[in-house]
């Protein structure tokens, strides 16, 4: 009970922080300063020293609520237009897997973490579901946390400031299926969201209540069952659940005790927005669609991120969410496989060209 106590102070104490620095986010009119408010103030004060952490089940909380605001935007016309590009989402997360292990590499090259944690740190999926996965294979578990913490956090301060000082905002017709609050509506509509998401995490899924949000609020838009808009304090207020979740994961030491390897996660990191960023000019060119979102749709950040970044900036939301599932979907049914595929076909080459040698 001590334990659950001191968890809900030092997450109260973080909350507080963190609505601070949306607050201060807010009033300098940065980009979606709800998001980056929070994680800036709270990871600050952590490398400060202070006890503060995020609320337990913050995370989980400002998800649902995210997810069901991002499946209001599958309208009809929106979800056959999403369904005509299958092929778009498709390259997008083959793409995404590549562009794990060109990083992987460079991190690899850049320092002496092992092939195995380097290419694990570098795939941009989730950092817990990256840390669990890699630690089948021999992975450094803290390592890749740390790095795919650091990922998400240099795209959402790095992409967002890009585009508001290019203007990039505003572009896309897509809207919400309403935009009406209707108080019994919303009620019904994130109960069900809920459920949705409970489902999604009893059987164990990853990013668990987003999707199970999507996996209820896309179907109902379709069917074109507008119960309610998700008021915009409620979503700020989600998006300052998941900002200070995500500035807790940051330790007082993380920048002190492998500043190499901190150094290298930088510029693995930036070439890996430097190849989606070509990626996305590529599919504007063939596809004529909005190249700023295909930007934030082939982005290696978050998916609950990304699409607030793109909710919030108003940048085409079911595409950059559909590219965001896809991608999750890809990464984790593939990237244990691939490895171990590799890992194999490594081993009988190494066998053949050194049959008394160890594999290196």
């Amino acid at each position: 009970m001590r334990w659950v106590s001191n968890a809900w102070v030092s997450g109260a104490k973080g909350l507080a922080i963190g609505f601070a620095g949306g607050l201060l986010g807010a009033a300098a009119h940065i980009p979606v300063p709800w998001l980056i408010g929070p994680l800036v103030a709270v990871a600050g004060s952590r490398f400060a020293g202070a006890e503060v952490s995020a609320l337990p089940g913050g995370r989980q909380a400002g998800q649902w609520i995210i997810g069901t605001a991002l499946g209001l935007y599958f309208t009809p016309e929106v979800a056959a237009l999403v369904a005509r590009l299958w092929w778009l989402l498709l390259i997008g997360g083959v793409f995404a897997l590549a562009l794990g292990y060109v990083c992987g590499y460079l991190l690899h090259a850049l320092t002496r973490v092992d092939k195995t944690t380097a290419v694990f740190a570098s795939v941009p999926g989730g950092a817990a579901e990256m840390s669990v996965l890699g630690e089948r294979y021999g992975a450094r578990v803290d390592v890749v946390a740390a790095a795919q913490s650091l990922r998400i956090a240099l795209v959402v301060l790095t992409i967002p400031a890009l585009f508001a000082a290019l203007g990039l905002h505003g572009v896309d017709a897509f809207r919400p299926g309403t935009s009406e609050v209707r108080l019994l509506g919303l009620v019904a509509l994130l109960g069900a969201t809920l459920l949705g998401g409970l489902s999604f995490a009893r059987v164990g899924l990853p990013n668990a209540f987003i999707l199970g949000a999507l996996a209820v609020a896309i179907p109902l838009t379709i069917a074109d069952v507008n119960l309610s808009a998700v008021p915009r304090p409620l979503s700020n207020a989600a998006q300052l659940l998941l900002g200070c979740a995500l500035g807790a994961r940051f330790e007082r030491g993380f920048l002190h005790q492998a500043p190499r390897v901190v150094g290298a996660v930088v510029l693995s990191v930036a070439l890996a927005m430097v190849l989606s960023t070509l990626l996305a000019w590529a599919m504007a060119a063939a596809t004529k669609l909005n190249v700023a979102t295909l930007v934030l749709a082939t982005a290696p950040g978050g998916i609950a991120e990304m699409a607030i970044t793109a909710k919030v900036l108003e940048l085409g939301v079911p595409l950059v969410t559909a590219f965001h599932v896809t991608r999750l979907v890809i990464l984790l049914t593939c990237t244990g496989p691939l490895f171990a595929s590799l890992r194999r076909y490594r081993a009988a080459r190494h066998t053949r060209l050194n049959p008394r040698g160890p594999v290196a």
